[in-house]
């Protein structure tokens, strides 16, 4: 990732909440863009995280407008993975084509922020 983006934004998150709750599960992000929210309050973010859980690996790419466009890209040629509107999550890299992943992370690292 930060051979592609040397320059983007590192994120780290604890998964917890500013309580110290856990919330969610660790995750590591990278790039930057900004979401906003229906009441019109907005926040900067990851574009690509990435998240171990217990049934495997999540990469999700944010930020995307066409919630279809992951599946319709990359559904078919990704291999034994789950893509929805802004996530693939799979058990190991083994069992996925890298290079469908990797498509899909930088398209998610290069769209505009309106894309």
């Amino acid at each position: 990732m930060l051979e592609d983006f040397p320059e983007c934004r590192l994120w780290f998150d604890d998964g917890t909440n500013d309580d110290g709750k856990v919330v969610a599960n660790p995750n590591i992000g990278y790039g930057m863009y900004t979401i906003t929210y229906a009441n019109g309050s907005s926040r900067e973010f990851y574009r690509i995280g990435l998240s171990a859980n217990t049934t495997g690996i999540s990469v999700y790419v944010l930020g995307l407008d066409d919630k279809t466009y992951l599946t319709r890209t990359y559904g078919a040629s990704i291999g034994k993975a789950s893509v929805t509107g802004y996530c693939i999550k799979f058990k190991r890299l083994s069992v996925i084509n890298a290079d469908a992943l990797q498509a899909a992370i930088r398209h998610g690292m290069n769209v505009d922020q309106n894309g």
